[in-house]
């Protein structure tokens, strides 16, 4: 006598060797869709933006309010308000675009040519070891010496004219560029190279593929540093002998006592430190576009 199996969940019988009962697949869920409202994403950008400048309106609203309450001596430190008068009776009779060309031309060359200079000789240094113990001790010699200790130097050698100010502003950007691109190359994750070279791949096409992409990120950041450097170095070398730029701006209207016009020229080189650092974070990304966020 064959055993009467019963159906789960009914009350009605199985044939002896029938098959099992087919049960449904479960409809695949559809995927919920995030809405997202245009209102609520520029409330989000308006809140960012506030976040992102929270401290410096703090700072602005400080400067101002300090010199007119007494709390600094407002003749040595004029409210912000009557600095930006000064900025403004400057642009407007050519004066500030005038020194800021000049001193952008300067800045540019110089970090121009050091980075032109510098990202192929550290390429070299990190990647041939002769090359490193052949200029290694160098390079330690004069990547403790500061290029304002050594701007006499330059003055003297090459005198006041604009030689020296380009050639102090390469020799102050040409070692965080070096510096960055040597342990760019040296910190290249092994795992990549012994896997490129299974690939049996030549020395040029390993350097092209592999070395060269995984150095961008630390690369970009020395060529920052070095833009922030070009800037601040050049300001120096305009104290001496320039007859325009935003150094020769600011050493000017101290010694004329004309505070307001000191500080729109320090505003000014400011500004331009951070558009330039701008231009570059938008340039790295656009070169290590590639690369996976960690965020995923």
């Amino acid at each position: 006598m064959s055993t009467v199996t019963t159906e789960a969940g009914t009350g009605l019988a199985a044939r002896p060797g029938a098959a099992p009962p087919k049960t449904a697949a479960p409809a695949p869920a559809r995927p919920v869709r995030s809405r997202r409202w245009p209102g609520r994403r520029l409330a989000y950008g308006l809140v960012r933006a506030g976040t992102r400048s929270a401290a410096v309106v703090a700072l602005l609203l400080l400067w101002e309010t300090a010199p007119r309450l007494g709390l600094v001596d407002r003749t040595f430190l004029p409210p912000f308000s009557e600095v930006a008068q000064a900025w403004w009776r400057l642009a407007a009779d050519g004066q500030l675009a005038e020194n800021a060309r000049a001193s952008l031309a300067r800045s540019l060359s110089g970090f121009g040519i050091a980075v032109s200079l510098a990202v192929p000789l550290g390429l070299l240094i990190g990647w041939y070891r002769p090359v490193a113990d052949l200029l290694g001790p160098l390079l330690e010699v004069f990547r403790n010496t500061a290029a304002l200790a050594l701007l006499p130097v330059f003055v003297l050698l090459l005198g006041i004219g604009e030689t020296s100010k380009v050639s102090i502003v390469v020799y102050a950007c040409t070692w965080p560029v070096l510096l960055s691109t040597i342990s760019a190359v040296r910190s290249v994750d092994p795992t990549l190279l012994r896997l490129a070279r299974s690939l049996d791949l030549p020395a040029v096409r390993l350097f092209q593929k592999v070395i060269l992409p995984a150095s961008v990120p630390a690369v970009f950041t020395g060529v920052r540093l070095a833009g922030a450097v070009s800037i601040l170095v050049l300001v120096a070398a305009e104290m001496i002998g320039a007859k325009a730029g935003l150094g020769y701006l600011i050493n000017a209207s101290q010694y004329n006592f004309a505070i307001p016009q000191m500080y729109a020229g320090i505003i000014t080189i400011s500004a331009i430190g951070v558009v330039f650092n701008q231009l570059l974070v938008a340039l790295e990304r656009r070169l290590s576009s590639w690369r996976v966020p960690a965020n995923g």
